[in-house]
């Protein structure tokens, strides 16, 4: 039995299931803190985390759903990947002031720039109420009933709870639906652009190094949060004042070194450790793979166009990078989980859960067939996630004419003649939704988007599910770029001009009839009718049997492997991961140090190249060894670093703090060889990346001249470390 135990401990090593987690700052002290202080930590969990005094917790904030964001002064500065705010960097470009080239500093408060619907959420407090929300809930319900129950307890949640007037409740599931979570929010909608560098240093190698290390890039940006008189949340007013949060972060001037306990506090999207092997091999082998080829031929046709117009470059600049950004996560993952036997891994796991049920007459009479039952339901529900796949890459993602048709069809549908009002009431909205829309539209970028994406549509669905439909129309037009031509030409939904004034000089049954003919519209809505009509419904049955299946497993493995800490899946809540900064070696032979600096960066640096160029006013920073306070003892200025630290989307923006809470580094992205973590997080091949704290200082101070903001940051200063 030693023996065995031994084995499954180092199986676990293996599966990155010891320290390394997501884990949730309210449960540090029973949890993690006894394992963080052996690591390094100096602070106590009741420092990261405290409903009751001013904490770590309180400088950390949601940014607009997506990214992560943290107070760094006491006047409301929020610090964030550049690439989290690169749609407001866009918003406010032109070509006369383009800020995604030139950059911005707005020289004090009267020039920073609203950014209307930008919002960022504090967290309040959070407490466990799974009692209350699973109360009346029985195992012979089915999973609609389940959710009714819960919907119901979780209104009452709501309307219950003590809170501030100006405060929000959300509750949400964890561990599968196993346990639940309140937490009380601030969201504060007056959020300004204060300054970014120019995108040459924000997304220094773009594409071609998105993902990878070594890293060089400057990927933050800065924002004002701002509060009534009160220091409440309230809507944009010229009278507001910068928020006043309750705990901001120190910033080191020392950075990090290796080996050194480092911790990232955010809020990570979305992640599935708890898969079972047929979960992660449908991934793997069949649906990363296909996502992977539609957007490759996506991303070539925008590069193509981008590199040849400046002013499709400065509109298609934060589209590009997001079709990109999940491309390359996505081929990176099917690489790791194959290169690192994730699956050999997974069945291994599954054997060990296998054969301790077995030994145990109740669990086996409870969770004898799951394993099974669960392989079975992911083989039945294989062919249509693979169609839902292609009917989203295609009518929702990369293409702006079908998504637009898309975005329109729940406006259009809604009319009737009872409806009449409510209809005509959201036309201004509509307009204006869809002047910022032609405000960045190339038809002739778009037709070429849009030929690729119904060719691969037609070879690749099932002709049942509109495949057969689209071949015919090619066939018809003379091919796909002459349908696709023909579609747009002839599409008031791709004319501002057309749109504009069918919105302003017909009535809305003109309007409704004029668009449901449109011949985008009529496109979109006939493959939205296969999809509702054929796969849709097939995903509804399913995928309720598996997230029992999966919720039944996730409770199975807490209770069989009771020596082990669970951390919940990522779901877009509060998080904290702590490791150590360290280097890595991705295969035989090759060692990666820890940390990048500017040397590098001059390394790669390619004159008039789209990723590699630099702006002047840095190489002479660099001939000139003008680094200031920022430099290391020997004379470097360090760009970024690399970390254990167990991160996903949504901690883009994430503050990476040292022993002492002090910020060292902002999280942007992970390295390509360990993108598969969000299934599989091995810690030998796993690392989070981060831009030093030195280097963005250094930007803002010497680079940019808004040494300004230093004045209301805390900079510690303390004992140089030598640079390695």
């Amino acid at each position: 039995m030693k023996k065995l135990l031994s084995l499954f401990l180092a199986l676990c090593i293996a599966l990155g299931l010891s320290a390394q987690g997501m884990w949730l700052p309210s449960l540090l002290e029973k949890q993690n803190e006894k394992d963080m202080k052996s690591l390094g930590l100096k602070l106590s969990a009741d420092d990261i985390y405290s409903p009751a005094k001013p904490s770590v917790k309180d400088a950390i904030c949601w940014f607009h759903g997506g990214c992560t964001g943290e107070m760094i002064s006491p006047e409301g500065l929020l610090l964030t990947n550049y690439h989290c705010g690169v749609d407001q960097i866009q918003t406010h470009s032109t070509l006369e002031h383009n800020y995604l080239e030139d950059g911005f500093w707005a020289k004090n408060r009267g020039e920073e720039i609203p950014c209307p619907g930008l919002w960022v959420q504090f967290i309040m407090r959070m407490e466990d109420v799974t009692i209350v929300a699973l109360q009346g809930v029985t195992d012979g319900m089915s999973e609609t009933d389940r959710q009714s129950q819960i919907d119901k307890n979780i209104a009452m949640l709501r309307s219950t709870v003590k809170k501030e007037k100006w405060e929000e409740v959300e509750v949400r599931p964890f561990y599968n639906g196993n346990q639940y979570f309140l937490f009380v929010v601030q969201l504060f909608p007056d959020v300004r652009f204060v300054g970014a560098p120019p995108g040459s240093i924000g997304k220094f190698g773009a594409d071609t190094d998105n993902w990878v290390w070594p890293r060089h890039t400057g990927d933050f940006s800065m924002f004002r949060v701002y509060a009534d008189k009160d220091n409440h949340p309230a809507t944009y007013s010229k009278d507001n004042l910068p928020y006043r949060p309750g705990h901001f972060l120190p910033i080191s001037l020392e950075g990090a070194e290796e080996g050194d306990f480092s911790m990232v506090y955010g809020f990570p999207g979305r992640t599935d450790e708890y898969l079972t092997e047929a979960g992660v091999r449908q991934t793997a082998e069949v649906l990363d793979p296909a996502k992977v080829a539609i957007r490759d031929r996506s991303l070539k046709i925008i590069d193509g166009f981008m590199r040849k117009d400046p002013a499709v470059k400065i509109a298609y600049s934060a589209r590009y990078a997001s079709i990109s950004n999940s491309w390359k996560k996505w081929f990176g993952e099917m690489q790791g989980l194959k290169t690192y036997k994730a699956l050999d891994k997974k069945r291994e796991y599954e054997a060990e859960f296998t054969r301790r049920i077995q030994q145990n007459p109740e669990w086996s009479t409870r969770w004898k067939n799951l394993l099974p039952r669960l392989r079975q339901s992911y083989q039945d529900i294989e062919p249509y996630v693979l169609a839902r796949d292609y009917y989203s890459e295609t009518c929702l993602r990369n293409n702006e004419i079908l998504t637009t048709a898309a975005n329109l069809g729940t406006w259009i549908d809604s009319y009737d003649e009872k409806n009449k009002a409510l209809f005509t009431s959201k036309i201004e909205n509509v307009k204006a939704g869809m002047e910022a829309f032609f405000k960045d539209y190339h038809p002739e970028v778009d037709m070429a988007a849009l030929a690729a994406m119904l060719e691969m549509f037609a070879e690749n669905t099932k002709p049942e599910w509109g495949a057969n439909d689209v071949k015919v129309m090619a066939e018809e037009a003379g091919g796909y770029p002459a349908l696709s031509k023909k579609i747009i030409t002839n599409s008031t939904i791709a004319n501002r001009d057309k749109f504009i004034a069918l919105l302003t000089t017909k009535s809305p049954p003109e309007i409704v009839e004029t668009l449901k003919k449109d011949p985008a519209y009529a496109l979109w809505a006939r493959l939205q009718g296969y999809y509702t009509a054929q796969v849709q419904p097939k995903l509804q049955e399913i995928q309720p049997k598996i997230n029992l299946l999966q919720r039944q497993y996730m409770a199975a493995q807490m209770e069989v492997f009771k020596e082990k800490k669970f951390f919940p899946d990522a779901n877009s809540t509060l998080r904290l991961t702590y490791g150590k900064i360290r280097g890595f070696s991705p295969r035989d032979a090759l060692q990666y140090e820890y940390q990048t600096d500017l040397d590098g960066v001059m390394e790669k640096y390619i004159p008039g190249d789209y990723e590699f160029d630099v702006p002047q006013k840095l190489i002479e920073l660099w001939k000139a060894k003008d680094y200031g306070q920022y430099a290391t003892t020997d004379g470097r200025l360090p760009v970024a670093c690399i970390g254990t630290n167990h991160t996903t989307g949504g901690n883009s923006g994430s503050p990476a703090l040292d022993a002492n809470g002090n910020l060292v580094g902002l999280n942007f992205d992970r390295v390509w060889e360990g993108t598969m973590s969000d299934l599989n997080y091995d810690p030998a091949i796993c690392r989070n990346i981060m831009v030093d704290t030195r280097y963005i200082l250094f930007i803002v101070d010497k680079f940019a001249g808004a040494g300004y903001l230093l004045n209301e940051m805390k900079l510690v200063k303390g004992k140089k470390k030598r640079h390695k």
